[in-house]
C-alpha cells in the first residue's frame, strides 16, 4: 500500500493539514497509519478519493455530519443526498435574496425612488386587497378540519389533522388574526409574523392535548400595502396569477414532494403516489426542524393570489385552477368556482379557498368575505 505523508495527502487532495487533523478527530477521514513514537499522519493514495470528495462537498458549504452520511452511501445514494441538499440550500437562498432586496431598497439612500421619503413616492398609487373565503366538508368526509379567514391584512389557510384537527386549525388561524387590526410597517412585519407564528404553534399544541396526531397545516400572508409576508408549513398552498400565468409561491412539505426534490419521482408519478398525503412538517411540530418558511413577497396592481387547503390542489388540476382565476370576475365568485371544481372532481377531502386581488384603494374599502 502506497502512503503518502500528511502534508503530500494535503497537497494532493486540497484540504489542509489542519483540516485533515480535525477530520481525523471528527472520524470522518482517519488516516491509514500514525507513528507510534512521533504521531505522525500517513495516508493510503486510496484515500484520496474520498478525501477530494470531502474537499468538494466543504466547498458546498456542506455539514461535516451531513458528509458524514454522503460518504456512507454508494455512488447513487450520494448523488441523491448531495441533490436533495443542493436543492434545499437553493431554495433558502431565493428566499434571502428577496429578503435582501427588500432590504436594500428600504435602508437605501432618500433619494432612491423606492425609499420613503423620495418626492415620487408621493403620487404612487395605494393598494389595498379585495378578497374573499371560503371553506366546504366536501362529498365525503363526515366533518370539516379546515379553517380559512380573509381580512384587510391577513390571509389564512389551515387544514387540521387527527382526533382535534379542527381545533387545531381554528387555533392557528385565530392566532394569527390580530395582525389584521392595524397597519403593518414592511420592514418589522417579518418578525411581528414570526412571533404571530410561535403563538399559533402554542395554540396548536394546546389545542392538540394529549393526542400526538393531532396538528395542522398553516399557510397564511400578511398585507403590508406594497407586500405580502408569507408563512407556510405542510401542504396547504399559495399561488399567484400574473398576466394570465400561475405561479405556486409554496413549497410543499411533503414525503412526495422531497422525492421530487431530490429526482426519486416525477410530478406525474406523484399525483398517484400512495404516500402522497404524508407530511414532513405541520404545526405543532415533533421537533425544532419544523420551522415554517418566511419570505417578503413583491405585489403589484391587478395580481390575485390564492390560499389553499390540498383538498382543492390534490384534486384540481393547476390548469384548471388558472383558468377559473382568470375568468372569476372578483374574489367571492372565484372562491365558490374553485370549491365547485373540488366537488366537481369528487369532493374527497375538506377543501378551502381564500382569493384576494391587490387593487388601487378606494375612499371606502367594499370587502366581500364569506364562510361556510
Amino acid at each position: 500500500m502506497e502512503m503518502l505523508t500528511i502534508g503530500a495527502f494535503a497537497k494532493a487532495c486540497r484540504l489542509s493539514p489542519k483540516a485533515l487533523r480535525l477530520y481525523d478527530e471528527l472520524d470522518l477521514l482517519r488516516p491509514a497509519r500514525v507513528d507510534p513514537e512521533t504521531g505522525y499522519r500517513y495516508y493510503a493514495v486510496e484515500q484520496l478519493e474520498r478525501a477530494r470528495l470531502v474537499a468538494w462537498l466543504r466547498r458546498l458549504g456542506m455539514p461535516l455530519a451531513r458528509i458524514r452520511q454522503v460518504c456512507a452511501l454508494d455512488g447513487a445514494g450520494a448523488a441523491r443526498e448531495i441533490r436533495a441538499y443542493w436543492a434545499r440550500v437553493e431554495a433558502e437562498t431565493a428566499a434571502r435574496r428577496e429578503l435582501a432586496t427588500f432590504l436594500v431598497d428600504h435602508l437605501s439612500h432618500p433619494s432612491h425612488p423606492s425609499h420613503p421619503s423620495h418626492p415620487s413616492r408621493k403620487d404612487t398609487t395605494m393598494l389595498e386587497l379585495r378578497y374573499s373565503a371560503l371553506s366546504d366538508r366536501g362529498l365525503v368526509r363526515p366533518a370539516n378540519q379546515d379553517s380559512a379567514y380573509a381580512g384587510a391584512r391577513v390571509l389564512a389557510v389551515a387544514d387540521g389533522c387527527g382526533a382535534g384537527g379542527a381545533s387545531a386549525s381554528a387555533a392557528a388561524v385565530e392566532a394569527l388574526r390580530y395582525l389584521d387590526r392595524e397597519p403593518l410597517p414592511a420592514g418589522s412585519v417579518l418578525n411581528l409574523l414570526e412571533d404571530a407564528v410561535q403563538g399559533a404553534t402554542e395554540a396548536v399544541r394546546d389545542a392538540a392535548g394529549a393526542d400526538a396526531g393531532t396538528g395542522t397545516t398553516l399557510t397564511a400572508a400578511v398585507w403590508t400595502g406594497s407586500q405580502l409576508a408569507l408563512v407556510h408549513i405542510g401542504d396547504s398552498r399559495a399561488y399567484l396569477l400574473r398576466d394570465g400565468e400561475l405561479f405556486r409561491i409554496t413549497h410543499d412539505h411533503t414525503v412526495v414532494q422531497s422525492l421530487i426534490d431530490e429526482g426519486r419521482l416525477t410530478a406525474e408519478e406523484a399525483v398517484a403516489h400512495p404516500q402522497r398525503a404524508l407530511l414532513l412538517k405541520a404545526l405543532p411540530g415533533g421537533n425544532g426542524s419544523d420551522v415554517p418558511d418566511l419570505r417578503l413577497h413583491d405585489a403589484r396592481q391587478g395580481d390575485r393570489y390564492l390560499l389553499c387547503s390540498d383538498g382543492l390542489s390534490g384534486v384540481v388540476p393547476d390548469e384548471e385552477i388558472r383558468a377559473t382565476l382568470a375568468s372569476a370576475p372578483a374574489p367571492d365568485e372565484a372562491v365558490h368556482a374553485l370549491v365547485g371544481a373540488a366537488n366537481a372532481a369528487g369532493g374527497p377531502d375538506n377543501v378551502s379557498c381564500v382569493v384576494a386581488d391587490v387593487v388601487e384603494a378606494e375612499r371606502e374599502r367594499r370587502t366581500l368575505v364569506r364562510s361556510v
